[in-house]
Order: structure tokens, then C-alpha cells, then sequence
């Protein structure tokens, strides 16, 4: 039976690297059935606890955590604005944390990130591993992509070497745990 992924990038930009990023991701697993979010189908109401008592919690919010639900492991690559999330993605984990305690379902993950720069959104990568991982108790990965215009091509995928083998570890260790 094949895999269901859910993926994302966790950016509202139209040509977000990170959404590239994420779907490249997912399409390295073999048979699986890929379910490419876009947060801009999402988009909701800043949250507050004081909207959340006067209407609810979005439907929206409940569709995405539908989304999540559903898949067998979920791959989120993160935009950094500011060296955090950016603001599309903290609404939307902000309402779908209210939906329930286990705000990722219990599914495996897989962490990524990239950047035009050096650093490969690192800084939010890093506060991302070390939220999820008091709220997920399932496996969570991570791997980082540097200089995406000179380490990605849409065609050939991850192109340094040594990058591309620190990946597919990650993605190994992803697959293993759906």
C-alpha cells in the first residue's frame, strides 16, 4: 500500500524555494501518494483567543489538520523571516493547536530548509526541531540546503554532493519510520 505524504512549504510566496524544496522531498519516496499544501489556500484570521471565543476555530484550520491526519508522515520545509517562522505558517500552527493537544497527529517528520544564503534557514530550522520535538513523540528529521540557487536545480534535485548525501540519510531514516 502506498504512502500518503502531506508537504509544504511554510511560506505564502507564490515561488517559495522552500515549497520546490518540500515537493522534491516528497517525490523521492517511491510510490508514495503526495499531498502538496499551499498555506495560501489557507490563509485565516491572525489568531487570537478572543476571535477563537466570539467564532471559532476556522474551518480552515480544521481542513489543514484533516490534512495532516490523513498522511502517513509529513515533510515541512521552512521559509526564515527574521531567523523565525514565517507569519502565513505561525497562524496557521497556531489554530490548528487549538484543535487538539497532538497539533502534528503522531506522524513522522521530515524538517527542512533552505535560503538563498549560507545558512540555509538554520535559525528557524533549529526552533522548529526544537518545538515539534516535546510536541511530536513520533520520528522527526531534519536536514538543511544551503545557497539553494547554487545547490538546487528543478530538474536534477540537490546538486553538491556531500548535501545530497546528507539528505537522502534523512530521508532514509523519514521513510523507515512510515
Amino acid at each position: 500500500m502506498s504512502k500518503k505524504i502531506v508537504a509544504f512549504g511554510a511560506s505564502s510566496s507564490k515561488k517559495s524555494i522552500n515549497k520546490k524544496l518540500a515537493n522534491y522531498a516528497a517525490n523521492q519516496i517511491a510510490g508514495a501518494t503526495i499531498n502538496l499544501l499551499d498555506l495560501n489556500d489557507f490563509e485565516m484570521p491572525i489568531y487570537s483567543i478572543d476571535k477563537e471565543n466570539e467564532n471559532g476555530i476556522p474551518q480552515l484550520a480544521i481542513d489543514f489538520k484533516s490534512h495532516l491526519k490523513d498522511s502517513d508522515g509529513i515533510i515541512i520545509s521552512f521559509a526564515e523571516h527574521n531567523g523565525a517562522y514565517s507569519a502565513a505558517f505561525k497562524n496557521i500552527f497556531d489554530w490548528i493547536s487549538r484543535i487538539e493537544k497532538d497539533v502534528w497527529a503522531n506522524k513522522p517528520m521530515f524538517l527542512l530548509a533552505t535560503s538563498p544564503g549560507g545558512r540555509g534557514g538554520k535559525s528557524v530550522l533549529d526552533i522548529a526541531v526544537n518545538k515539534f520535538k516535546f510536541m511530536n513523540q513520533s520520528t522527526i528529521v531534519h536536514f538543511s540546503l544551503p545557497s539553494f540557487g547554487d545547490n538546487f536545480s528543478d530538474e536534477k534535485g540537490i546538486l553538491n554532493e556531500e548535501l545530497r548525501t546528507g539528505f537522502r540519510k534523512e530521508l532514509g531514516a523519514f521513510v523507515e519510520a512510515i
